[in-house]
């Protein structure tokens, strides 16, 4: 009889884990729930869509339906699950039908922090999630002449930047003192909120919202510095683990929120494994248990999961965390952590900053590249960075979390081999700068 494999949810790491438990065993029966319309698609690109750099959302779509027909993955799409029991091993959809599993995947993926304040009801609020409603709420921009977006969270920034790219007058409202506070470090973002100047976006920091305003349709957000009036309304407050199944099943659930999971991403139940923005992992360099990353992690960690539901092996390690974005008209991204998340958890540290530029001076497109390096005391081991830069942020921090994994030093960076080549690299390369920058401040250097 073939493996029964379940997938609750369709995103990254759902789809992720439905393709290699196929891959993994070929006549497995792998089937996918998700209460959405659809599966497999980029919802990172629709902050893009909506910004009009990409032109439609039909280009998000990693596949078509029938495409998952062919691969033998049954996708049952608008179908809610209810919950599931471990010890029948059985899933249980809306309207009653119960379905047996071997092998269980939750992807279940996050739900926004909801913002506890007066007129949550009210229409004309958006949560970016799911592609249909972005797909219905996009002509909306084309009427609206103003709004607001709802904290700088990583979302939060690509929104704004989006709005402002479409027009509209844009106002961002974070209670911390600079954007994407709980990640960057403010001399990071500075450029970034001086480009959002130039392109109008209106800041409000250190400021709480405390009510969307408004009948029936909302018509502005009231802040602890006044009211803001708004034609639209994004909220872009903090993803949160979605596990109200795997809680009512038992499974234990870390202090994050998010699911337990082992190297193979195995639950507390040894039939039933997770992925995705559901799931906590370990950080690597501090331990402490993380959520909430990339979907590139979703994807790798529904990868791990599908593998070993279909009896196969597969570990995933923990993170290192690389990351990267667009937001107002600079790049940033780094790897781990900064100077003031690092001083935040009492992780000492030793740090070298340096101001490098992305090609040859004189070659044409040529743009700053800020690279921080932080490094453990003693050892040297690189253990985080931070970048802002005009290009080149992407490949850096990938590069930069391999180094971390790997336990390379200052050294090692101070003195690495670069590309050189006037239309895509400089002569000194920014992160051999700010090593031998960190090495210069040492004692006794």
């Amino acid at each position: 009889m073939p493996r029964r494999i379940v997938v609750v949810g369709g995103g990254a790491g759902g789809i992720g884990a439905a393709g290699a438990a196929k891959q993994a065993d070929p006549d497995a029966q792998v089937t996918v729930y998700t209460e959405y319309e659809d599966v497999g698609y980029s919802p990172c690109g629709i902050p893009f869509v909506h910004g009009k750099e990409i032109p439609t959302f039909e280009q998000l779509f990693l596949a078509t339906k029938e495409t998952y027909v062919q691969a033998g993955i049954d996708v049952r799409y608008e179908t809610r699950v209810d919950g599931f029991d471990v010890a029948s091993k059985q899933v249980s959809l809306a309207g009653g039908e119960n379905v047996a599993y071997d092998a269980l995947i939750v992807a279940t993926g996050f739900q926004y922090e909801d913002p506890g304040i007066p007129g949550g009801h009210l229409e004309g609020l958006h949560y970016v999630k799911n592609i249909r409603r972005a797909m219905e709420w996009d002509p909306v921009l084309d009427r609206a002449k103003k709004a607001v977006v709802v904290e700088a969270s990583p979302l939060g920034l690509e929104m704004t930047t989006a709005l402002a790219h479409r027009g509209l007058e844009t106002h961002v409202v974070d209670p911390r003192p600079w954007a994407l506070a709980d990640i960057a470090d403010p001399d990071i973002m500075e450029p970034v909120e001086g480009s959002w100047n130039e392109m109008g976006v209106k800041t409000h920091f250190n400021t709480s919202v405390e009510a969307f305003v408004g009948d029936s349709q909302v018509r502005g957000v009231k802040t602890s510095e006044g009211e803001i009036p708004a034609d639209v309304v994004v909220v872009c407050t903090h993803k949160r683990p979605e596990n109200t199944l795997a809680r009512a099943a038992g499974l234990k659930i870390g202090t994050t929120g998010g699911l337990i999971v082992d190297e193979r991403m195995n639950t507390s139940d040894p039939d039933v494994f997770a992925a995705g923005d559901c799931v906590e992992l370990p950080h690597n360099v501090t331990k402490v248990p993380v959520v909430g990353l990339s979907g590139s992690h979703a994807y790798a960690q529904g990868k791990v999961a599908g593998t070993n539901a279909a009896g196969a092996w597969r570990a995933y390690e923990p993170v290192n965390v690389p990351w990267g974005m667009v937001a107002g008209m600079w790049m940033i991204g780094g790897v781990s952590f900064g100077e003031t998340t690092a001083t935040a958890l009492g992780i000492p540290f030793v740090m070298g900053v340096a101001d490098g530029i992305s090609r040859a001076r004189y070659y044409p497109g040529v743009t700053k590249v800020r690279v921080k390096l932080l490094a453990e005391p003693g050892t040297l081991r690189l253990i985080g960075a931070q970048m802002v830069g005009g290009e080149g942020i992407k490949e850096r921090a990938d590069f930069l979390a391999m180094a971390v994994k790997k336990g390379v030093t200052l050294t090692d960076l101070a003195y690495m081999e670069n590309v050189y080549s006037p239309a895509i690299g400089a002569l000194n390369e920014p992160i051999a700068l700010a090593a031998q920058k960190a090495l210069a401040g040492l004692p006794g250097t």
